[in-house]
């Protein structure tokens, strides 16, 4: 029997003994599903990756035809990042959806649709038909959409999910409109087709085509102005699926417009300036947004937004070196997109999963409602403040490496000085990325800060308590991946070498890394020395301690003898500088009660962030569209006898126009008789 046979007789199995075990039993079931079907797709991608591209074809219909389904190392590298997220959050979701162990129904429609979520990224990473793709993108697509509305018995969390699914179509219709559009030219589905199109076509069409797919696999990734479905669907998600969605899901943008940077053979030079444009204001809006976030998931989903414009500046930058015929600079480029690709998978849903155990031991995501959860979580703490390290890109951790590959591409860029308008890009993006990377620092100060160092800002309903090692399991494995290519970068540049020849056009031996990707595993050593000899005095001092008496006192003691916890920062005041700073580009809503009198009440005062993009694009045109169709609301008033003359009316004009439209013919010829 086939992979292919394997993998979907695997998929089935899976989805029935979901919908047939109890509770406890579906969530195992989900979890032996998913790690079958990573093991069954994870063999054709490790030999892809070691240069034995898998090749297979089933038979579709009579308007597709035969169905190729390829594994070449670019689909390999993506699908064995989709594969260890997918495992990970399995594990998780395994534990966290315990508190929902009463709703069997929704249990079964949640992990049924995970598995599908699963089986359409790869699918989506496989196919070589458009029709075939769609499908696939499409189950994606309404998988994840069920995941998020999980909670459906929230308002909040429906409006989340219809807004991901809207927004998720409009990209769909882009990518149909575009593979219609190369059927149309070249008369085939086959993604060949999609090469064959730039052949046949005018510079201008094939660079219109690019732009068409861009913006449609755009809308999944969350490049700006596309990404406004992001803070609110990652925060109604439960947390697995938020760390899987901002892990992977998002990813599969950046497959799509990978591939189709190698399908389409186009001006780059245009489409990597293009590119490298939106990926920098990406980065840095989203930072800028993530910062003046309360909601500790939104505060999240923010940097995923972030994040994807870092893999955008590496796409740029080899789209530009292609452009340029100068591949050392497109596989520096591509190499620190593909890189990132896997450290953003790994530190994001790490902070996920670490939100959702800050989540369920609280029962809240407001960052000002928390503080000194160390004390009782301190493994959950420790955990989330690897992830912030990772994702602030300081080393010896993952996200230094690639963020250095990129900054390294952007120096080769400047030092080859191809032109001066070359220059002031990769100027402009060296500093966009660097304040990409300041931002980033000053808001997991914050948000670790606020959360975990401190004392209680607000009494919660019960004591937060830390969990099982269960539950902490997959981060643990997490963890220990985002330490190790930190430490042992080059067997991950190994893996993706083959993918980079294939996005560059050359062959494997012309694939030459800098000699400076060398020294990153160095740094990372030298750091992992330098935090092991900080434990050890720490262990040496607390050695020498040990038997002296202990004492107990207030954390911020300062001298002052009546601390409480509202002379610490809380989010709003630790950004309160940045917040006025960046006024002209955030929208701050305020709602505070006037203090008055000599012994005033109780007063309050909060702010609140929204996205300045979201309010312009969709939130006033949709109010000013439902103030149009409010001014026609006296038609639905109530009253039966109306309604019956609105049918009547309708009935009288369905046969009446064919009628008139004879007679305008008739007096048309008439006049033409004259």
């Amino acid at each position: 029997m086939s992979f292919i046979g394997i993998y979907l007789l695997t998929l089935l199995a899976a989805i029935l003994l979901v919908v047939l075990l109890d509770s406890k039993g579906k969530g195992v079931a989900a979890v032996v599903g998913i790690v079958a079907l990573s093991v069954i797709s994870s063999v054709p991608a490790v030999q892809a990756l070691t240069g034995q591209t898998f090749v297979q074809e089933f038979a579709g219909s009579f308007f597709t035809g035969m169905l190729p389904v390829v594994v070449d190392p670019l689909s390999a590298w993506f699908v064995l990042v989709i594969n260890f997220t997918m495992i990970t959050s399995v594990l998780y979701g395994r534990r966290y959806m315990q508190a929902y162990a009463e709703r069997r129904s929704a249990l079964s429609l949640h992990w049924v649709s995970f598995l599908l979520v699963h089986a359409g990224l790869i699918a989506v990473c496989a196919m070589r038909n458009s029709i075939a793709f769609l499908i696939a993108w499409e189950l994606m697509a309404l998988g994840s959409f069920l995941l998020v509305i999980f909670e459906g018995d929230k308002v909040t969390t429906i409006r989340a999910g219809i807004n991901y699914l809207v927004q998720s179509h409009i990209g769909v219709v882009l990518l149909t409109v575009a593979f219609v559009w190369v059927a149309a030219v070249t008369g085939t589905f086959d993604f060949s087709g999609i090469g064959q199109f730039a052949a046949m076509q005018s510079p201008t069409a094939s660079f219109g085509l690019m732009l068409l797919l861009f913006v449609g696999f755009a809308f999944k990734a969350g490049f700006v102005p596309f990404h406004t479905w992001l803070p609110h669907a990652h925060p109604a998600a439960p947390s697995h699926v938020s760390g899987m969605m901002s892990g992977v899901l998002i990813k599969i943008g950046i497959y799509g417009i990978l591939r189709m940077i190698m399908l389409i053979d186009t001006n780059y030079l245009a489409v990597g300036y293009f590119i490298l444009t939106i990926s920098v204001i990406t980065g840095v809006y989203g930072v800028m947004q993530a910062i003046v976030q309360h909601n500790l998931k939104k505060l999240l989903a923010y940097h995923s937004v972030e994040n994807i414009g870092i893999i955008g500046i590496g796409i740029g930058l080899g789209c530009i070196g292609m452009g340029y015929s100068c591949t050392p600079l497109a596989i520096v480029g591509f190499a620190g997109a593909l890189l990132h690709v896997l450290n953003h998978s790994l530190f994001k849903s790490l902070l996920f999963y670490g939100a959702g155990n800050v989540y369920q031991a609280t029962h809240t995501m407001d960052i000002e409602h928390f503080g000194g959860l160390i004390k009782r979580m301190p493994r959950t703490a420790l955990l989330f403040l690897l992830g912030s390290l990772a994702i602030c890109g300081l080393p010896p951790f993952n996200g230094f490496v690639s963020e250095f590959i990129i900054y390294s591409g952007l120096f080769s860029g400047i030092n080859a000085s191809f032109s001066n308008a070359s220059i002031l890009m990769f100027v402009f993006a060296m500093a966009g990325l660097a304040l990409i990377g300041g931002l980033a620092i000053m808001c997991f100060t914050k948000a670790f800060g606020v959360v975990f160092l401190g004392e209680p800002r607000v009494k919660l309903h019960s004591e937060p308590a830390e969990f099982g090692f269960g539950r902490l399991l997959p981060m643990y494995m997490v963890g220990i991946l985002i330490i190790a290519i930190g430490l042992f970068l080059q067997y991950f540049i190994n893996a993706i070498m083959l993918a980079l020849a294939q996005m560059v056009g050359v062959g494997p031996t012309a694939t030459i890394l800098p000699a400076s990707f060398g020294a990153l595993s160095q740094i990372g050593w030298y750091m992992a020395w330098f935090v092991l000899l900080v434990a050890a005095i720490y262990a040496l001092r607390s050695f020498c301690t040990r038997r002296l008496p202990e004492s107990e006192g207030p954390t911020w003691g300062c001298g002052y003898v009546a601390p409480t916890p509202k002379l610490q920062y809380t989010a709003s005041s630790f950004v309160r500088s940045y917040r006025r700073l960046a006024k002209g580009i955030l929208q701050i809503s305020k709602q505070k009660t006037d203090v008055d009198g000599i012994f005033p009440a109780e007063a309050s005062y909060s702010t609140e962030s929204l996205d300045r993009i979201e309010t312009g694009l969709i939130k006033s045109p949709l109010r000013k569209m439902r103030y149009l169709l409010g001014k026609f609301s006296f038609l639905q008033n109530g009253r039966l006898q109306n309604y019956i003359l609105y049918g009547l009316l309708f009935v009288v004009l369905a046969l009446g126009l064919p009628f008139l439209y004879q007679l305008i013919r008739i007096f048309i010829n008439y006049l033409n008789t004259l």
